[in-house]
Order: structure tokens, then C-alpha cells, then sequence
């Protein structure tokens, strides 16, 4: 019995201790394990659908790229259980933007929808 108590106290240990990220710095793993190919990492902070996208894309977009992401929030809104990131990185000229919804308690990027505008 006290052995599992022990191993139950561990264990929310454990999970307490795994922060949950902002929508910027959850971008941000999405930008750089996209271009770094860490498709595990990748497939954690993103929607189904949004990495599906994202896997149909990565060999063709990362193909001429390599060193630092200088990821730079430009923007950023909160609604709720919606965020908008606005932000550039050495890798593309123009700045882009990412739609995250808040999925059991976590950020993730999701996929715009159909004629969905962002607020910038």
C-alpha cells in the first residue's frame, strides 16, 4: 500500500511539474522543430490536422534552410481559448501568422478556417 502511495505522489509529481507553454513560446517549438524535422515534437504542439499540413509541406519549405530561427513575436491575442501569433523568423521574408487553440489545457496550433481572418 505505501509503496503505491509512494508511485501516486510521484506521478503528480511529475505531471505538476510539466509546465504548460504560452502561445508565443508554443509557436516557437513549432517553428523550430519544423525546420529542425523533430516531427515528435512537432506532432505534441499541433492539431491533427494543422500537423498533417504541416508533414505535406516540411520537406519542400526546409529544404534551403539551416541555423537559428530568430523567432520574433510581432503580435499576439488572446481570446479565451483561442490565440493569434503574428511573428517573423529568419526563414521567411514576411511575417506569419499562427491560429492556437487551447486543447486539454494545452496551446496547439491549429488550422485557419475556411475564409477565417485573423485580428491582424
Amino acid at each position: 500500500m505505501k509503496d503505491l502511495a509512494l508511485i501516486l505522489l510521484l506521478f503528480v509529481g511529475v505531471a505538476c511539474s510539466q509546465k504548460s507553454l504560452s502561445p508565443s513560446e508554443t509557436a516557437k517549438v513549432v517553428v523550430e522543430s519544423f525546420y529542425n524535422k523533430d516531427n515528435q515534437k512537432l506532432s505534441e504542439y499541433t492539431t491533427v490536422e494543422s500537423y498533417q499540413s504541416f508533414m505535406s509541406i516540411q520537406d519542400i519549405m526546409t529544404a534551403n534552410t539551416s541555423g537559428k530561427s530568430n523567432f520574433k513575436v510581432l503580435q499576439e491575442k488572446v481570446d479565451g481559448d483561442i490565440a493569434w501569433i503574428q511573428f517573423s523568423t529568419s526563414f521567411e521574408e514576411k511575417p506569419e501568422t499562427f491560429k492556437l487553440i487551447k486543447e486539454n489545457g494545452r496551446w496547439k496550433v491549429a488550422e485557419k478556417g475556411l475564409r477565417e481572418k485573423g485580428p491582424f
